[in-house]
């Protein structure tokens, strides 16, 4: 236990960030109504940005500085620094404590307006409230925090992306070239229900192949057809037949769109792919065998290609990544939890980081659950001790 203040003592950087943490939950759920309360798909770059403009507001009001990473297609990414340890803020010999998260979520236009954010029973709802909005809203306060008292062991940078949910195909190079300036990698996606965070993740491969047929009128002329939904179908359980479960490969096509008419041969036919690997030597392996499926035509006189259209890496954990886990359940301890390590299916910004060699810890965000769902959730009672944790486990990093 730590020894009482006297009336005249000086309070200490972890006193003052933990106190003040202490009495912020109204208005980090203030911030974050407003931010589910904005539109924000990972193809709608305007919401995301929307959401953007609400960080940098928030950054500017505590005197952050930002920085906008200007990116084509899809949000804007936003790094936001406060100084720390020698003063530095930058760099390529891995000083900087990264916090990171992103802005976009699954969900269609207009879908705050059909579900605008509530709190009911402890818990709130909303689109995208726990995946991962509630995480950035953590780590600005976190950053706050650090802004007005000081204390921080090294230079603090917060990284808020705007296309995770479709692979990061424009965040995945700003997030690499931030892992190779990284000492620790905080990735705040949504705690586990069990209150765990999580140290290992699956990579993942998100595919399309597009086959080519020939039409012709079904039943006057069916002869002189070829049918691309008939190759579709068989390419399909060709590709499925490769899950593993053993050793946790599985595919999914999750899409599927093809034909003219009911009355036409199919010309032409498209399906998605899914692919979860654990083992990163499993993955060019599965994708060679799906290669392989994709050049066959099972049905004489098809044509097919494949194109990646977004990839994970998966999240393993280092020795180092060990180290700072068993930091972090220490400061999760000390402040009243003690969450375990789990292992997920699902795929992460933090599986980038981790593959540059940066240790990283993911799902340190506020508690949640249902994600991609209308049943998504947040407990509230969460939003404080999580960012508390953080806190504690970046005041102790000299430890490591």
């Amino acid at each position: 236990m730590r020894p009482p203040l006297t009336e005249n003592a000086p309070m200490s950087s972890e006193t003052e960030i933990l106190a003040w943490l202490s009495q912020q939950q109204e208005a980090m759920i203030a911030t974050l109504r407003e931010m589910v309360d904005t539109d924000g798909g990972s193809y709608d770059k305007e919401g995301v940005d929307r959401v953007g403009a609400q960080v940098r507001r928030f950054m500017d009001a505590q005197g952050i500085p930002t920085e906008v990473l200007h990116q084509q297609k899809h949000g804007d990414c936003i790094r936001a620094t406060v100084e720390g340890g020698d003063g530095l803020s930058g760099g390529n010999s891995r000083q900087n404590i990264v916090l990171m998260g992103h802005r976009d979520t699954v969900f269609p236009k207009g879908e705050p307006e059909r579900r605008p954010f509530r709190v009911e029973g402890g818990l709130a709802y909303g689109p995208g409230v726990a995946d991962m909005k509630a995480g950035l809203v953590m780590n600005m306060f976190v950053l706050a925090a650090f802004r007005k008292f000081g204390g921080a062991p090294g230079p603090l940078v917060a990284l808020f992306t705007g296309d995770e949910e479709i692979g990061s195909p424009e965040g995945r190079p700003v997030i690499e070239a931030e892992a190779r300036a990284a000492r620790v990698v905080f990735n705040s996606e949504p705690g586990r229900p069990t209150g765990g965070i999580v140290t290992g993740r699956k990579g993942g491969v998100f595919s399309v192949f597009d086959i080519e047929g020939k039409a012709a009128h079904s039943g006057g002329n069916f002869e002189a057809g070829i049918s691309a939904i008939g190759e579709l179908a068989a390419k399909i359980t060709a590709i499925h037949a490769l899950t593993d479960l053993k050793r946790g490969i599985t595919l999914n096509v999750g899409l599927v769109s093809g034909g003219q008419s009911v009355n036409t041969v199919a010309p032409w036919a498209q399906g998605q792919i899914d692919l979860r690997y654990v083992e990163p030597a499993d993955r060019d392996e599965v994708m060679a065998r799906i290669e392989a499926i994709i050049a066959k035509s099972f049905v004489p006189g098809t044509r097919a290609t494949l194109t990646i259209k977004g990839e994970f890496l998966p999240l393993t954990q280092s020795p180092d990544a060990k180290r700072l886990f068993d930091l972090y359940r220490d400061a999760a301890r000390e402040t009243g939890f003690e969450p375990e390590g789990e292992f997920s299916g699902g795929c992460a910004d933090s599986g980038f980081t981790a593959a540059m060699g940066a240790p990283t810890l993911c799902a340190v965000g506020p508690v949640g659950g249902r994600a991609h769902t209308p049943e998504e959730y947040l407990e509230i009672a969460s939003l404080v001790p999580r960012a508390q944790t953080m806190a504690r486990a970046i005041l102790r990093l000299g430890r490591l």
